[in-house]
């Protein structure tokens, strides 16, 4: 391990991972260290009896949950949209020859009490349960302009600048009314949070945009994809990437502490007594706790059951989002199921996930109202897990640390992070024009 590395990167969670695919895939030379003996860091995947040494200590997993290892619980749950950033970016590093997906039953959102489908295109507005006959119809009008819209076309922006028009502004122009707006913006667009409505329309447009083409890519009933076995794979995917282009992996290293000189610039990383020299590090928070803040918190539920969720077409895989304002809080619930479908459980058995940004020191009754959809639940597990983000310069240490996980139950805030975190470490821009085909062979 004595060598010269132009990049160390420590903790082996799926944003870690990416990067690391991605500087190797660059032509740098990359070691890459795991404090743990095992992959994914706090993005890692359990079977049975893990999960119950982590949540119920010393107990055993009842019997009738079946094979412990027939479970791939993912601590992070998340759905990949299939024409998504993320899927890029798995294409550039061509890291979906060891990967198949498979796509995502079920998009749904909460709204005044009942579940619904996600309407993503004019015709399903018109069918749409969410909203009375006028209202449609000013949907359909506003999902057709949407579809047409190109930003290189002024054709299709009927006089509207929308860098300029707020996404309020926008809406009202079409007359929606603020439920309609409340179930396009949070589970179409996936804004976290009602800010949106004050800031440019262009980023909700291209928002509801990649949801309709992503989900019109695998023609099922949502714009998601995951990998069979879960994402415990993606990381054990870009480790065999890695070693194709001379990268290194070692798990199991204690310690990992980062040494610096003089001027606080990052000189390597020592464990074991050996020291790998390096001109920069990337990381996740726990590696570097000085240069890190606390910025919140998530709470969440992991529920194992014998049935889907209900009200969702009997989906084996599905994501509800709960908006904010449905529930009176400050920011959206999620719900995420997953099943035997995709090989993250024994035959009839379903994990769900319900996760949240904490307001309150309480999760079980703060989660209340996602769980509440579960209907009966075999076994159920509460955990809150604080949110660190990065307050070191990049540019005086050269140290590049990643943000926690947030609540969603998809990527789409992830990989920006990671694209951010590339820039910064390289000086350049990724380029993501690829051939999306590359990750649809494994639909079946």
């Amino acid at each position: 391990m004595d060598e010269e590395y132009d990049v160390v990167v420590l903790g082996t969670g799926l944003k870690e991972c990416i990067l690391s695919g991605l500087l190797s895939v660059d032509g740098l030379k990359v070691l890459h260290m795991d404090r743990n003996d095992y992959y994914g860091g706090e993005s890692t995947s359990l079977n049975l009896n893990q999960l119950w040494k982590r949540f119920r200590g010393n107990e055993s997993p009842p019997a009738h949950l079946g094979s412990s290892r027939d479970y791939n619980v993912d601590m992070i749950p998340k759905f990949m949209m299939a024409n998504g950033t993320l899927v890029r970016v798995l294409i550039h590093t061509d890291v979906t020859k060891y990967l198949y997906f498979k796509a995502v039953d079920g998009s749904f959102v909460y709204n005044k009490g009942k579940v619904h489908k996600v309407p993503a295109t004019d015709m399903e507005a018109l069918k749409s349960p969410l909203m009375g006959i006028f209202e449609k119809r000013r949907a359909r009008k506003f999902f057709i302009y949407v579809q047409d819209y190109d930003e290189k076309d002024p054709k299709t922006h009927e006089g509207v600048d929308l860098t300029r028009v707020t996404t309020k502004e926008l809406i009202a122009k079409y007359g929606l009314d603020d439920n309609t707006m409340d179930f396009i913006g949070h589970a179409l667009a996936l804004h976290r949070d009602d800010r949106y409505l004050h800031e440019p329309a262009l980023d909700t447009v291209k928002r509801m945009k990649l949801y309709a083409e992503s989900l019109a890519r695998f023609q099922g009933g949502s714009p998601y994809i995951y990998p069979l076995y879960g994402l415990g794979e993606l990381p054990q995917a870009f480790a065999r990437l890695s070693a194709v282009y001379g990268g290194t992996y070692m798990l199991n290293k204690p310690e990992c502490k980062v040494e610096f000189d003089d001027e606080g610039k990052v000189v390597g990383v020592t464990s074991e007594g050996e020291t790998a020299k390096c001109k920069k590090v990337v990381c996740d928070p726990s590696y570097l706790p000085s240069k890190v803040r606390k910025v919140g918190r998530v709470a969440r539920a992991i529920a194992i059951m014998s049935h889907p969720i209900p009200s969702t077409n009997d989906s084996h895989s599905v994501q509800v989002i709960l908006p904010q304002k449905q529930l009176g809080r400050k920011s959206d619930m999620y719900l995420f199921c997953c099943s035997y479908s995709h090989n993250v459980a024994p035959k009839g058995k379903f994990i769900a996930f319900v996760s949240t940004d904490a307001e309150t020191d309480n999760p079980e009754i703060e989660l209340k109202p996602g769980i509440d959809l579960l209907g009966p639940v075999d076994e159920i597990f509460f955990e809150i897990l604080d949110r660190y983000e990065p307050v070191n310069e990049p540019s005086l240490d050269n140290c590049f640390i990643s943000t926690s996980y947030d609540a969603t139950t998809h990527f789409e805030t992830t990989v920006i992070d990671v694209l951010n975190m590339y820039t910064m470490i390289t000086g350049k821009v990724l380029d993501l024009t690829v051939d999306l085909s590359a990750a649809s062979a494994a639909e079946e």
